[in-house]
């Protein structure tokens, strides 16, 4: 009788009790996982990274879906040049030494073209709508005082560094004007059969040799361009030989590098007409910069295809700061940021 009463208890019991030991292992997991969490905090500003892509890009204003038109854009140009602190004004002197001793020995020596520094950068919104209003302020500067900013950990005479002085770890967008020598646009740029062009910077370049970039990259200057359009349009025409009325252009956002403290306006550009084999055609009768660029790849644009090149082993530490942030928001602008997320994150578990 026992050993039947013992079969008849197992049959009748052991589903229940086993289904009550799975919650309450289940219940303490969860207890103990709770246990050992804690309160943690992060920075609002946060640079921008897709899995093990980390950039030191801080995208300000703009998330590609609306770009930001040419009326909404307030430029004001101060009259006083961006002036070095005593201590680092001797470093401008040196590059202007060595480039006169370059020039002397029959080498070229770096243009010290004219630039603008960023004095400040605000953002308001319209009353009805809420579309951005952004207000530049800049100043004058040229190439060797830009060269002599980017020492940003060279030490000075007190042991310091222009990074550890002058710029605040919690407050991002501050930093005396000498510091933000740079504005420039970087265009993604997207052929009329859909192929995103991607360009290697040449080696012979000072600032960041050898790296892949944006499809098109130009500093602002002091006397060839009148806005950021007009400067997104020339390097359109020195980089890629293409016109104005080749293609169409949107403002995306304004991202600053934290690193190397460089401004940039990010636009998009497609293409009418002119598919990717027509541009190598066009490029092969003969670009105005063709130095700057040692090789250029051509990249179905689609958000799969684009986020796994971004990711490829060969590319993800060699990319300019300023590039991924530029072809995430044009990819965004064109398919939508749930897309773009959804397949961003298809790509990186299918790397996993």
């Amino acid at each position: 009788m026992g050993a039947i009463l013992g079969m008849v208890c197992a049959v009748v019991f052991q589903q229940p009790l086993q289904d009550a030991w799975y919650r309450l292992r289940r219940g303490s997991t969860t207890t103990m996982r709770t246990l050992r969490r804690r309160e943690a905090s992060a920075p609002a500003w946060q640079t921008f990274s897709l899995g093990p892509l980390r950039t030191s890009a801080l995208i300000v204003e703009g998330d590609g879906s609306s770009p930001v038109p040419p009326e909404a854009i307030g430029i004001q140009v101060l009259d006083e040049e961006v002036v070095l602190p005593p201590d680092m004004a001797g470093w401008r002197d040196e590059i202007a030494e060595e480039a006169e001793r370059s020039r002397a020995q029959g080498r070229t020596p770096p243009w010290n073209g004219p630039r603008y520094a960023v004095e400040s950068f605000e953002v308001s919104r319209t009353p009805l709508d809420e579309r951005p209003e952004v207000r530049l302020r800049l100043r004058p500067t040229d190439y060797y005082t830009f060269l002599a900013a980017q020492q940003l950990d060279r030490e000075l005479p007190d042991g310091t560094t222009p990074r550890s002085r002058y710029l605040d770890p919690d407050d991002p967008l501050a930093a005396p004007s000498f510091l933000h020598c740079s504005f420039a646009v970087n265009v993604a740029v997207v052929t009329a059969d859909d192929m995103l062009v991607v360009s290697r910077r040449s080696n012979r370049v000072r600032m960041a040799p050898g790296v892949w970039n944006s499809s098109v990259n130009e500093g602002l200057s002091r006397h060839n361009d009148s806005d950021l359009h007009a400067a997104a349009r020339r390097g359109m025409w020195e980089e890629l030989s293409l016109e104005p009325h080749e293609y169409s252009l949107d403002l995306l956002a304004f991202v600053l590098d934290l690193d190397k403290r460089h401004w940039s306006g990010h636009f998009y550009a497609r293409l009418n007409d002119v598919s990717s084999a027509g541009l190598r055609t066009r490029m092969s009768r003969g670009v105005t910069d063709r130095w700057e660029h040692q090789s250029v790849d051509y990249v179905p644009f689609r958000p799969a295809t684009v986020v796994a090149y971004m990711l490829r082993t060969d590319r993800v530490q060699r990319w300019a700061p300023l590039a991924p942030a530029l072809f995430h928001l044009a990819l965004v602008h064109v398919y939508g940021r749930t897309r773009v997320e959804r397949m961003a994150a298809q790509v990186l578990r299918r790397r996993r």
